[in-house]
Protein backbone atom coordinates (compact mmCIF):
# COMPACT_ATOMS: atom_id res chain seq x y z
CA UNK A 1 0.00 0.00 0.00
CA UNK A 2 1.10 3.50 -0.89
CA UNK A 3 -0.05 6.74 0.95
CA UNK A 4 -0.48 9.48 -1.68
CA UNK A 5 -1.52 11.72 1.09
CA UNK A 6 -2.90 12.61 4.95
CA UNK A 7 -4.82 15.15 6.43
CA UNK A 8 -5.59 15.69 10.02
CA UNK A 9 -9.16 16.44 10.77
CA UNK A 10 -10.71 18.77 13.61
CA UNK A 11 -13.79 17.91 14.48
CA UNK A 12 -15.77 21.84 15.62
CA UNK A 13 -18.85 23.15 16.18
CA UNK A 14 -17.56 26.59 14.94
CA UNK A 15 -15.67 25.65 11.50
CA UNK A 16 -15.14 29.48 10.97
CA UNK A 17 -13.02 29.92 14.19
CA UNK A 18 -11.07 26.44 13.76
CA UNK A 19 -10.36 27.20 10.21
CA UNK A 20 -9.04 30.79 10.96
CA UNK A 21 -6.50 29.72 13.50
CA UNK A 22 -4.74 27.30 11.90
CA UNK A 23 -4.96 28.92 8.40
CA UNK A 24 -2.77 31.61 11.06
CA UNK A 25 -0.98 29.31 12.90
CA UNK A 26 0.29 27.83 9.50
CA UNK A 27 0.45 30.87 7.02
CA UNK A 28 -2.37 28.86 5.21
CA UNK A 29 -5.63 29.84 2.98
CA UNK A 30 -9.01 28.65 3.81
CA UNK A 31 -10.55 26.28 1.05
CA UNK A 32 -14.36 25.83 2.54
CA UNK A 33 -17.72 24.21 1.54
CA UNK A 34 -20.51 23.65 4.04
CA UNK A 35 -19.50 21.11 6.37
CA UNK A 36 -15.92 20.86 5.73
CA UNK A 37 -12.93 23.40 5.30
CA UNK A 38 -9.49 22.67 4.64
CA UNK A 39 -6.65 24.48 5.39
CA UNK A 40 -4.24 24.64 2.41
CA UNK A 41 -0.48 25.62 2.87
CA UNK A 42 2.34 25.75 -0.03
CA UNK A 43 -0.78 24.62 -2.15
CA UNK A 44 -1.60 21.49 -0.73
CA UNK A 45 -4.36 20.46 2.00
CA UNK A 46 -2.47 20.70 5.71
CA UNK A 47 -5.60 20.42 8.35
CA UNK A 48 -9.27 20.04 7.22
CA UNK A 49 -11.70 21.01 9.78
CA UNK A 50 -15.27 19.02 10.28
CA UNK A 51 -18.69 20.18 11.58
CA UNK A 52 -19.23 18.53 14.36
CA UNK A 53 -22.47 20.32 16.15
CA UNK A 54 -22.40 18.42 19.44
CA UNK A 55 -18.59 18.45 19.88
CA UNK A 56 -17.32 18.39 23.18
CA UNK A 57 -13.91 19.64 23.84
CA UNK A 58 -11.37 17.65 24.99
CA UNK A 59 -10.13 18.31 29.30
CA UNK A 60 -6.72 18.30 29.31
CA UNK A 61 -4.59 16.32 30.99
CA UNK A 62 -8.39 14.43 32.56
CA UNK A 63 -11.80 14.77 31.33
CA UNK A 64 -13.21 14.41 27.90
CA UNK A 65 -10.92 12.27 26.20
CA UNK A 66 -8.51 13.51 23.71
CA UNK A 67 -8.63 12.08 20.33
CA UNK A 68 -5.24 12.88 18.76
CA UNK A 69 -2.94 16.01 19.42
CA UNK A 70 -0.54 17.45 17.30
CA UNK A 71 3.47 18.29 18.15
CA UNK A 72 5.03 20.88 16.17
CA UNK A 73 8.62 21.71 16.45
CA UNK A 74 10.01 25.22 16.52
CA UNK A 75 12.86 27.30 16.30
CA UNK A 76 12.18 30.04 18.92
CA UNK A 77 9.35 28.98 21.71
CA UNK A 78 8.57 32.69 22.49
CA UNK A 79 8.01 33.60 19.12
CA UNK A 80 5.78 30.55 18.86
CA UNK A 81 4.13 31.31 22.10
CA UNK A 82 3.12 34.50 21.11
CA UNK A 83 1.85 33.64 17.59
CA UNK A 84 -0.25 31.13 18.58
CA UNK A 85 -1.73 33.25 21.32
CA UNK A 86 -2.52 35.94 18.95
CA UNK A 87 -4.57 33.70 16.92
CA UNK A 88 -6.48 32.03 20.01
CA UNK A 89 -4.39 29.71 21.45
CA UNK A 90 -4.66 29.34 25.12
CA UNK A 91 -1.86 27.85 27.21
CA UNK A 92 -2.32 24.52 28.91
CA UNK A 93 0.70 23.59 30.73
CA UNK A 94 4.18 25.23 30.58
CA UNK A 95 7.27 24.12 29.65
CA UNK A 96 8.21 20.40 30.06
CA UNK A 97 11.17 18.68 29.95
CA UNK A 98 13.93 21.54 30.96
CA UNK A 99 16.39 21.23 28.64
CA UNK A 100 15.31 17.68 27.67
CA UNK A 101 16.44 16.96 23.69
CA UNK A 102 12.64 17.33 23.39
CA UNK A 103 11.51 20.36 25.79
CA UNK A 104 7.74 21.21 25.14
CA UNK A 105 4.59 23.33 25.78
CA UNK A 106 1.13 22.30 25.92
CA UNK A 107 -1.76 24.61 24.36
CA UNK A 108 -5.14 24.21 23.24
CA UNK A 109 -6.83 25.12 19.75
CA UNK A 110 -10.09 27.09 19.81
CA UNK A 111 -12.23 23.53 19.81
CA UNK A 112 -9.90 22.70 22.77
CA UNK A 113 -8.08 20.12 20.76
CA UNK A 114 -4.58 19.84 22.40
CA UNK A 115 -1.38 20.67 20.43
CA UNK A 116 2.44 21.18 21.69
CA UNK A 117 5.02 23.55 20.56
CA UNK A 118 8.40 21.36 20.75
CA UNK A 119 12.15 22.72 20.48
Amino acid sequence: MQIKHHLVVFDAADMDEESRFWAGVLGGTIEADDDWHEVVVDGKPFVAVQLAPDHAPPEWPDGNAQQIHLDLWIDDIEEAHEHVIAHGARLLKGSQNGNATDTFRVYADPAGHPFCLCW
